[in-house]
């Protein structure tokens, strides 16, 4: 947990089916606009050149499926 001033930064992390989403909503649900969600899941690695057959047998799960360094440098830059 990151404090800055008016900014809280809080992260939820945890595998598949953890309950990040649930916690998440319930945030959202007690605080309504004083929050902003940004999800990982909208940082997954595109495979634009690979046949869906390919892209089936990738472990989207696997942190390197994540453009993380991409979700990172648009923290700082809200920030």
């Amino acid at each position: 947990m990151i404090k800055d001033k008016d900014i809280l930064l809080i992260g939820i992390a945890g595998g598949t089916g953890s309950g990040k989403t649930t916690i998440t909503d319930n945030i959202k649900e007690r605080f309504g606009d004083m929050v902003t969600v940004i999800t990982h899941d909208n940082y997954y690695k595109a495979h634009d050149s690979l046949t869906y057959e390919e892209r089936a047998k990738l472990n989207y799960d696997h942190p390197a499926s994540l453009d993380t360094d991409l979700m990172i440098e648009h923290i700082k830059l809200l920030k």
